[in-house]
């Protein structure tokens, strides 16, 4: 069962343009790859351009072959020939709050976190992403 989520940058109008996320939307996975990975506008912006991603960070394409020009990278449904673009909310509140388990967002250079599960105590509220300290 999938873990879904919404990846999504604040514009400076107060718009959120986004993704939606099939795969491991859990803080300690997803949440530390975007800290890790996609820790600059530049590359939020390339994420989210490519439109949603089945999984964020792998390095099997669509057949379970392993890329040969790179390690890893998200798989989106653009990579299957399906047209799945970015999608633009006017404000937070219609970005947040919709069915996908947790919602993060890019703003002021950093991500955060919210727990989107209605069935939560927490719902709504933001959820730490912890990253692991290298040895």
């Amino acid at each position: 069962m999938a873990t879904r989520g919404r990846i999504g940058v604040q514009l400076t109008d107060g718009s959120v343009l986004s993704i939606y996320s099939h795969w491991d939307n859990y803080p300690e996975h997803n949440g530390r790859i975007l800290r890790t990975h996609y820790n600059t506008k530049e590359k939020v912006t390339s994420l989210i351009d490519n439109g949603d991603v089945s999984c964020l960070w792998t390095d099997k394409d669509w057949d379970g072959n392993k890329w040969s020009d790179c390690k890893y990278q998200a798989l989106t449904y653009k990579m299957r020939g399906e047209d799945c673009p970015p999608r633009l909310d006017a404000t937070f509140g219609k970005y947040i709050g919709n069915n996908e388990e947790y919602a993060y967002l890019f703003t002021n250079g950093k991500w955060v976190c919210y727990n989107n599960r209605r069935w939560d105590d927490k719902f709504l509220q933001q959820v730490e992403i912890s990253v692991p300290v290298a040895a």
